[in-house]
């Protein structure tokens, strides 16, 4: 048995990677505690074992007291003649425990670095409580907190999941994934999309309700690559792809700008915006949208709305254009001065309204236009333009 348990550490090193000393002194341990509960008798043992061949011997240790001196450990050799059968059965176990032990740590190395992205799982087993989803080598568990309200996760569907969290337990690593997480977008988009894994394309912020619709931005850092039409793909493959793995939720992609007006109007496309007035101390965007586009804005149950809100991070106020000529005339807002902007003709939209460059403008940085209520717009202006990003249309047909 000697040099069977020597082999066997051995190979436990080649194969598990785990070190033979550790071994050792957990076998010692489990050793002592079985000639303990076999013989009993002694108070305290040590075991000790030979690591090159594999020979075990059992000590007795006793204090002794002597007269004027320090108390002197004194061991004793007690090993029994049929104590190889208790310690090959003892060896066996504390072997299969340990290789038990490693494959889960090393399973919870594999997982915990893994914390934030995709996997692909079968499901094996559903119901109101938890849903298994089968890894290859673990399972993960889909709390019904992580679930979409409009799937089924029906025995034997293959899945994609985003990982959650890893936790450390006494038996294997419990892994949380989840279907709802808004990073589970994200890292579809990376999958179907080589620009943005390449680093071409960056997804700027992510707004979700699972099951329904969500909302992405896009920026591009090369200026001659289209964010948006990378992530649409050639006649909407891409995006169809991440549709169809969300079975059906709908998306929507924007472009991101560093404009805060534009931004907001980018946002709640498929809407067509009119003007936005940003108050940066309110944090909050008034948004005026024609008469017939304010229910595309809002959305079904405010949904639009809601989730522009959640993808730029400001707080939207959306009015119909007659909402806003209304609340203009009951506050009586003074016209402003022709010589600080150019008036924009009100039987005509921003974007079809001819405009003619002349007068003076002061170096404030603020837009030039005047919105269809007489008031002049008071976001800022966009770098080498004088008009903001929802009416920089002015500009390009000055």
């Amino acid at each position: 048995m000697n040099g069977e348990l020597i082999e066997a550490l051995k190979q436990l090193e080649r194969e598990k990677q785990i070190d033979p000393n550790t071994v050792l002194e957990a076998l010692k341990s489990a050793l002592a505690s079985a000639y303990k509960r076999n013989y009993g008798g002694v108070s305290e043992i040590r075991v000790d074992i030979d690591p090159k061949n594999g020979g075990i011997r059992v000590f007795s240790q006793d204090w002794i007291e002597r007269e004027g001196e320090e108390p002197e450990l004194v061991e004793r050799e007690i090993t029994p003649d049929n104590f190889g059968r208790i310690a090959a059965q003892t060896a066996k176990q504390v072997i299969l425990q340990r290789i038990r032990e490693a494959e889960r740590d090393k399973m919870y190395q594999e997982y915990i670095d893994r914390e934030g992205d995709i996997v692909t799982g079968i499901v094996e087993q559903s119901d109101q409580r938890y849903t298994l989803v089968n890894l290859g080598r673990v399972e993960a568990l889909l709390p019904p907190t992580e679930q979409v309200p409009t799937e089924r996760y029906d025995h034997g569907t293959r899945l994609k999941t985003y990982i959650v969290e890893v936790r450390r337990t006494t038996k294997e690593p419990q892994i949380i994934v989840s279907r709802t997480h808004p990073s589970l977008l994200r890292r579809l988009f990376e999958l179907e999309v080589p620009e943005i894994y390449e680093g071409y394309v960056e997804i700027k912020s992510v707004a979700r309700e699972p099951g329904y619709r969500s909302k992405i931005a896009v920026a591009s850092r090369d200026p001659s690559i289209d964010p948006v039409g990378a992530c649409v793909g050639p006649k909407g493959s891409r995006v169809r792809m991440v549709v169809s793995e969300l079975r059906g939720e709908k998306i929507d992609v924007v472009e991101w700008s560093d404009d805060p007006a534009e931004f907001v109007s980018n946002a709640l496309s498929p809407a067509k915006v009119k003007e936005v007035k940003i108050d940066e101390d309110e944090h909050t965007a008034e948004v005026v949208v024609p008469d017939n586009q304010l229910s595309l804005a809002i959305g079904k149950e405010g949904q639009n709305a809601r989730l522009a809100a959640k993808l730029t991070g400001w707080r939207i106020d959306i009015k119909s254009e007659s909402q806003a000529k209304e609340e203009a005339e009951a506050t009586s807002i003074l016209e402003p001065s022709k010589r600080d902007v150019i008036p924009v003709s009100e039987e005509s939209s921003l974007e079809e309204s001819s405009i003619e460059v002349g007068g003076y403008m002061e170096d404030n940085g603020i837009c030039w236009a005047i919105k269809s209520s007489g008031e002049r717009c008071t976001n800022r202006v966009r770098p080498g333009s004088s008009y903001c990003g929802v009416h920089k249309k002015l500009g390009s047909r000055g």
